[in-house]
């Protein structure tokens, strides 16, 4: 989100990371080497493997996973070949490569991606008990996104904790000395901020991440759900029209131009002042702190405010890693799997990426990258916050295809753009999503 790097980032094997000395006296090389002895997961001889990763929005983030592919690479033997894309491409190349059964042997992509295609995943069942029994036990959330009936079909790597950025000055200069807790404080907020020449916006294009999680936080607000707890179509509800109304609103207080927005567009509006609130990962702030902005010290986060149901109703990026069957290297592919997430690494990898990735395992609350700096702390929380990409339905191939088709978020911006009425809006959402739920 916060880079215009465009082409693509390949790390293969260890090159890369021996000419720009990441590895250098890091000790991780070592330890690695004697995990490898020690592990239950032998990749196969000649094992050779390629990752397909989202493109990374904070750069001390890629620069640790690199190290730690390279280290991995070193102490296996396996060359491992990570290739970049955006967040919004990763989908469709996994699908295309379930379908085509070639390409990546690896994908680590966002929300139920393993669900649209769980025949295609290998069992990884054994991978996540072990680190699950290392680890003080997986969150709650992460269990529902890595398995599929009785087995897991991903694990879970992280969540990006997706919260509300906002800029304090013009936050108080609009009266507000604190971030509101209600739907309704919000909306005020969002007004007043606007009739300063302070405003705020949110995506309303198709943004697999800020959008898709500001319109279902508003949805589940006030009540409304695509699917009951039987996987039944409910949308066309009471609660979905009021959550609706209550987006127009809100996006009648936003800055024009947001219905084209994509996962971006958010951060460069924000960086470049054009916004003074939004939601998102911690990356706007870790951008202003890398590049020396003064309006770092500007910049705070809090958590969604509450809507009518009384309770939070969040709703965080999952980012699950799946190794695809049509791979040759099923035991290369657990042994990386079981390598990342290894205390060794992850909490050197999570204190990189300076909050932008929050863990799936409790153990690592205790990382000090969540009380280092106060403005990180309420990300440490997003994995056990968060509800889930089915609601109150399940998660499974097809909550990913409602959320892959982008359902909800274009329910919301039919009605937001005057592209539709609100009865047209969710009439069309409603069709959809008993298309998908047949």
């Amino acid at each position: 989100m916060t880079t215009t790097f465009t082409r693509r980032a390949l790390v293969q094997g260890t090159g890369t990371l021996a000419a720009t000395g990441i590895l250098a006296g890091s000790g991780l090389t070592e330890w690695a080497r004697a995990w490898a002895q020690s592990t239950p997961f032998k990749p196969e001889k000649g094992a050779q493997l390629t990752l397909l990763r989202w493109k990374r929005f904070v750069q001390s983030e890629e620069d640790a996973f690199t190290a730690l592919i390279g280290a991995f690479t070193k102490a296996t033997g396996v060359n491992v070949t990570v290739v970049s894309e955006s967040l919004d491409d990763v989908q469709p190349k996994a699908s295309v490569a379930a379908n085509t059964k070639s390409g990546p042997d690896l994908f680590w992509g966002l929300y139920s991606l393993p669900h649209l295609f769980p025949q295609q995943c290998i069992d990884v069942t054994d991978v996540a008990d072990y680190l699950g029994k290392k680890y003080g036990g997986w969150v709650p959330t992460a269990v529902a996104y890595g398995t599929s009936g009785n087995k897991w079909i991903d694990i879970p790597v992280g969540y990006n904790g997706n919260m509300i950025n906002y800029r304090v000055a013009a936050s108080n200069k609009a009266g507000f000395s604190k971030f509101p807790t209600t739907t309704d404080e919000f909306l005020e907020y969002a007004k007043a901020m606007k009739k300063n020449g302070t405003p705020g916006g949110m995506a309303l294009g198709h943004a697999s991440g800020d959008g898709n999680a500001w319109v279902h936080w508003c949805l589940w607000s006030f009540g409304g759900n695509l699917v009951d707890k039987n996987d039944k179509v409910v949308i066309n509800s009471p609660e979905t029209m009021k959550a609706i109304e209550y987006a127009k609103l809100l996006y009648e207080a936003m800055i024009p131009g947001t219905t084209s927005w994509n996962d971006s567009s958010n951060n460069k509006a924000f960086l470049a002042g054009e916004i003074n609130w939004t939601n998102n990962g911690i990356s706007i702030y870790a951008a202003a702190q890398a590049q020396k902005m003064d309006m770092a010290q500007d910049i705070d986060h809090a958590v969604w405010p509450v809507g009518p149901v009384g309770k939070p109703t969040e709703f965080h990026i999952c980012y699950p890693l799946l190794a695809m069957n049509y791979t040759k290297y099923r035991q290369a592919c657990k042994a990386l799997m079981a390598f990342m997430l290894e205390a060794e690494n992850y909490n050197k990898w999570l204190e990189a990426s300076v909050g932008y990735i929050t863990h799936p395992l409790n153990a690592y609350d205790a990382n000090p990258v969540w009380t280092s700096d106060p403005k990180r702390t309420i990300f440490r929380d997003a994995g056990k916050r968060t509800l889930t990409a089915g609601g109150l339905g399940s998660v499974g191939e097809k909550a990913a295809t409602a959320l892959a088709d982008f359902i909800v978020l274009d329910m919301m911006a039919n009605y937001c753009s005057g592209r539709e009425d609100a009865k047209g809006a969710i009439a069309i959402a409603e069709r959809q999503a008993k298309r998908v739920y047949r």
